[in-house]
């Protein structure tokens, strides 16, 4: 009977252990590239080529807001920043992402370069579950209404969000445009010119003013002659340029060099006067693009003045070379550079809520986080990712290419930050 009841007892001990090991959570551990000390970031970015414009600026101001947390560190680890040149090319952009994937073993991909190497990897990067933080382009691709725990967070305006928006402008600022009855609308047969007409038939439509618009489709770095003779011929009061930097320039000098002087309205990703051609605006076609960013607000400049301090500390420590800090400071490409600094800023923003929550730093907790809440950041914001949201920022300025009383060629602020829902109000 004795042995009975020690037999007994023991089987109950047992039982309750496994019961209790059974009810434990399951220990939780941190994601590739995070260690003790560190944290391993990247991106592939093109600093060679045409669109080295954007990219050396772009990665400069990334470097230097990286620098300046690693002043401090977020839980007691250093961020390391890894990008390669995809020269872009999109084959070559998405062997880098697999190889800081797969090879560098990152736990994040930070300022996610240009439509042709983003297009291409999106459905690779979802299928790994590895946070992509901040797209440099606006494809529709990165659009998604609800989407709890999705690993993609772009940041600059969708192209979509932006087509509605930029619709919106040229008809209800009567102001700026007077009464347009006729809309022009020019957009290139590639990603980003279609993915902003996308939007610009949204809003038409939204608007019941599709028997306004009069379209024209070119191919990308061709001729446009035709299609601006197309515009003068229809008479229209406006134009819409759907495509992106590269291209816009050639476009407004064919529209310019036919004495259609009618305001051109076009995209962020053109909002640097390197690509608004100083000529075009001296033949008297005014040139107006979208822009997130916001200089002119007390917060907008105090954020500028930090981002300033932080590039001149790069510089100084190293961190950034003499090319990188000239392009970043350049008035006509600093642009590129706060948008890196931006980047930066909200990938460190999901660490120190991690942090702050005193959760593991892996995927799971890390998008978690960034969904817990609007996330607002230097010059600009918020952007909402809550409730699976992955629209990109949704207000916008409207800036406009002219001159000072020095004649000095700037973009000045025609109209501040404002949503879709504010313009129509108008």
């Amino acid at each position: 009977m004795r042995k009975l009841r020690l037999l007994t007892g023991t089987l109950l001990a047992i039982g309750a252990m496994l019961i209790t090991s059974c009810n434990k959570a399951p220990v939780q551990e941190v994601a590739q590239g995070v260690t003790e000390t560190t944290i391993k970031i990247g991106n592939a970015a093109t600093v060679s080529g045409g669109f080295a414009l954007v990219g050396v600026p772009f990665n400069a101001g990334l470097k230097a807001r990286v620098a300046h947390e690693n002043k401090t560190k977020v839980g007691g680890r250093t961020i390391e920043f890894i990008t390669y040149d995809d020269g872009g090319l999109a084959a070559q952009g998405q062997q880098q992402i697999e190889r800081l994937v797969e090879d560098d073993e990152v736990f994040s991909i930070v300022g996610h370069f240009g439509t042709w190497t983003v297009g291409q990897t999106l459905p690779y990067l979802r299928d790994k579950g590895i946070p992509m933080v901040y797209a440099a382009t606006g494809i529709n691709q990165l659009y998604f209404e609800e989407s709890v725990g999705n690993p993609i967070f772009a940041v600059q305006p969708i192209y979509r969000t932006e087509g509605r928006l930029l619709v919106a402008r040229v008809l209800k600022e009567v102001e700026l445009f007077g009464t347009v009855d006729k809309l022009g609308v020019i957009y290139t047969t590639e990603d980003a010119g279609y993915s902003i007409k996308v939007g610009v038939d949204d809003q038409l439509k939204a608007m019941k003013k599709e028997s306004i618009a009069v379209y024209q489709a070119v191919a990308p770095g061709t001729d446009y002659s035709a299609a601006a003779t197309a515009m003068k011929d229809a008479g229209v009061k406006a134009i819409i340029v759907a495509t992106n930097q590269v291209y816009f320039g050639g476009i407004a000098t064919a529209v310019s060099a036919i004495d259609l002087k009618v305001p051109l309205l076009t995209s962020y990703v053109s909002a640097a006067t390197g690509y608004i051609p100083e000529a075009v605006v001296n033949n008297g076609v005014d040139v107006y693009t979208n822009a997130w960013v916001d200089l002119t607000t007390e917060k907008g400049i105090a954020g500028f003045t930090v981002f300033s301090q932080h590039i001149l500390a790069a510089k100084e420590e190293g961190v950034i070379d003499d090319t990188e800090f000239s392009y970043a400071t350049n008035p006509a490409l600093s642009a590129f550079a706060i948008a890196g600094y931006i980047a930066g800023d909200i990938f460190i923003t999901g660490l120190k809520r991690v942090d702050a929550a005193d959760k593991v730093l892996n995927w799971e907790n890390y998008i978690a986080a960034l969904e817990d809440g609007l996330i607002d950041f230097p010059m600009g914001g918020p952007v909402d990712f809550t409730n699976g949201k992955r629209h990109g920022l949704d207000q916008l300025s409207l800036l406009k290419a002219t001159h000072d009383s020095d004649g000095n060629y700037f973009l000045d602020v025609a109209r501040p930050i404002e949503s879709l829902d504010q313009i129509l109000a108008k």
